[in-house]
C-alpha cells in the first residue's frame, strides 16, 4: 500500500475560514481544491467518536468543562460556530461517522489524529478505528496519527495495514526533539514523522528523510516558510490556509 500524501493538508479542515473541525470546515477546504483534511478525534463519555481538539468545551462552543464528562446527548446540546463568527452560529460538534460521510461524498483524503483524553489513548483508537473501518475502503489516502505511543500501538494490532504516523512536538524540559524517537517510530513502524515548526529544523528534516519515512509539518501559514520547508524536502504540509500555501508552493513534476 502506497499513501498518497498531498503537498498540502487542510488543518482541522480550512479552520481559517471556518471553525476548525466542522464538517463547515471539511466542506470549505474542500470548495477550495484541497485534497486531504486532517482531523482530530476525541470520545466522550460513553465513547462515542467526535472530531473535537481541546481537552475542554469552552474555546470553541458555548459548552464548559471535559470532553471525557459529557455524554454524546449532551455534547450535542451545544454549538460549536458563534465563537467563530455569527454565519457559523448554531453548527454542531460533528462525530467522526459524520465527519467521514462529507469525506466520501467530497473526495477527500484524511488525516485522522487520535487526541484521546488522558487515560483513554487505547480506547479512543479502538472506536476510531472501528468506525473507519466499516466506511473507509481507500487505504492510500488515511494516515492515522497521535502524539501517543498507545493509541498508535493499538492502530497497529488492530489495522496493521493502514499508515501510521508518529508526531513530535517539542521536549517540555529541553524544547526539542524527543531523543527517543527513532525507537518509538520503528517499534511502532510508522510512515510519516509529523513535526511541529519550532523543532522542524534542516537537521532533524534530513535525519527522519534519510531513514525512510515523510517529514510532515504543522502548522505553516506563512508562504515564505512554506517554500523553505518544500526545498528541505517535507512531504506535506498542515495549514490553516491550505489554498493560500498551495498556491505558492513551487509546482513539483
Amino acid at each position: 500500500m502506497t499513501l498518497k500524501l498531498p503537498q498540502v493538508i487542510g488543518h482541522r479542515g480550512a479552520s481559517a475560514y471556518a471553525p476548525e473541525n466542522t464538517l463547515e470546515s471539511i466542506h470549505t477546504a474542500a470548495d477550495m481544491g484541497i485534497e486531504w483534511v486532517e482531523l482530530d478525534v476525541k470520545l466522550t463519555k460513553d465513547d462515542v467518536p467526535i472530531i473535537f481538539h481541546d481537552e475542554e468545551l469552552d474555546r470553541t462552543t458555548n459548552g464548559s468543562g471535559l470532553v471525557r464528562d459529557k455524554t454524546y446527548d449532551e455534547i450535542k446540546q451545544f454549538e460549536a460556530g458563534s465563537w467563530y463568527g455569527e454565519s457559523f452560529t448554531g453548527i454542531k460538534i460533528p462525530t467522526l461517522e459524520e465527519a467521514i460521510d462529507v469525506l466520501i461524498e467530497r473526495d477527500l483524503g484524511l488525516n485522522l489524529e487520535i487526541k484521546p483524553c488522558p487515560g483513554r489513548e487505547k480506547e479512543t483508537a479502538e472506536a476510531a478505528l472501528d468506525i473507519l473501518s466499516h466506511y473507509w475502503e481507500d487505504r492510500s489516502r488515511l494516515l492515522v496519527s497521535s502524539f501517543e505511543p498507545v493509541s498508535l500501538e493499538t492502530a497497529q494490532h488492530l489495522a496493521p495495514d493502514w499508515a501510521r504516523g508518529l508526531l513530535l512536538a517539542p521536549e517540555p524540559q529541553t524544547n526539542e526533539i524527543n531523543p527517543e524517537w527513532q525507537n518509538i517510530a520503528d517499534y511502532l513502524d510508522v510512515k510519516t514523522i509529523g513535526l511541529g515548526t519550532k523543532i522542524a529544523s534542516r537537521d532533524v528534516i534530513d535525519e527522519v528523510t534519510e531513514l525512510g519515512y515523510s517529514a510532515l509539518v504543522y502548522t505553516v501559514n506563512d508562504p515564505l516558510e512554506a517554500r523553505k520547508y518544500q526545498s528541505w524536502g517535507v512531504t506535506s504540509l498542515f495549514s490553516d490556509e491550505p489554498d493560500i500555501i498551495l498556491e505558492n508552493l513551487l509546482t513539483v513534476h
